[in-house]
């Protein structure tokens, strides 16, 4: 289980990454997934932050192949893009 303190850090820094798609985008993802996260996990998610959105998104989407040390069950939990929810 992840610290809570931790898990606070990584959702800020998920939800505030300067434009508004790229929050919907990490910051859903983070919301839907991180409850079952591990330590390995969580540091998987926390490089990924240090990643420019433009890359993060691409590899969302499928137009820019991922590097290899993010391939894996969460980048495949990434494409599926089922945590993305726009609210008007």
């Amino acid at each position: 289980m992840v610290d809570n303190a931790r898990l606070g850090r990584l959702r800020f820094r998920a939800w505030h990454r300067g434009t508004r798609e790229a929050d919907f985008m990490i910051g859903g993802f983070f919301d839907k997934h991180h409850a079952s996260w591990n330590e390995a996990e969580a540091d998987w998610f926390e490089a990924l932050l240090e990643e420019d959105d433009v890359h993060v998104m691409a590899w969302a989407l499928g137009t820019e192949a991922a590097p290899e040390r993010y391939e894996g069950d969460l980048m495949d939990a990434m494409r599926k893009l089922d945590y993305v929810h726009v609210h008007r």
